[in-house]
């Protein structure tokens, strides 16, 4: 469905969802705070800032991407095929590292420091709730569904 979305949907979809996972976020470690749970809030707010971290080396990765590709684009149809498998491999391999990274993270501290790992899931999952709803949001606008 994002294939067909109009070039540049996705970078407006990204602000609204900053701001909303961090009002959400902000909301959440509220209530943390006012169970006394000072390191579930914590976690919240780092689970918010991997996902950020995440979605902006993600935004950095594909740019730097399409300018290598363009750059070495002779022309030819074969060649801007074989570009773009490339391209998607390299983007592939690198959203899955960092994916590895945070799950690790994640599942370390949810073992070593159980309050701070679980309000960093919460935090990840505020993100990824904000990133759905305002998705929907640009695909329903846009009449694909």
């Amino acid at each position: 469905m994002f294939a067909d979305l109009e070039v540049g949907a996705l970078s407006r979809i990204m602000r609204p969802t900053l701001w909303s996972a961090m009002a959400a976020g902000i909301v959440a470690v509220g209530v943390a705070l006012l169970l006394s749970a000072p390191p579930a809030a914590a976690g919240i707010v780092l689970g918010i800032g991997v996902a950020v971290l995440n979605l902006r080396m993600l935004g950095s990765g594909v740019a730097k991407v399409e300018i290598d590709a363009a750059g070495g684009a002779s022309g030819s149809g074969s060649a801007g095929n074989a570009d773009n498998k490339v391209v998607r491999r390299i983007l592939r391999t690198r959203s899955a590292v960092r994916l590895v990274l945070i799950t690790l993270l994640t599942i370390g501290l949810v073992l070593l420091a159980p309050p701070l790992g679980i309000g960093l899931v919460v935090g990840l999952v505020i993100f990824q709730i904000a990133f759905v709803v305002n998705a929907g949001r640009a695909i329903l606008s846009a009449g694909i569904v």
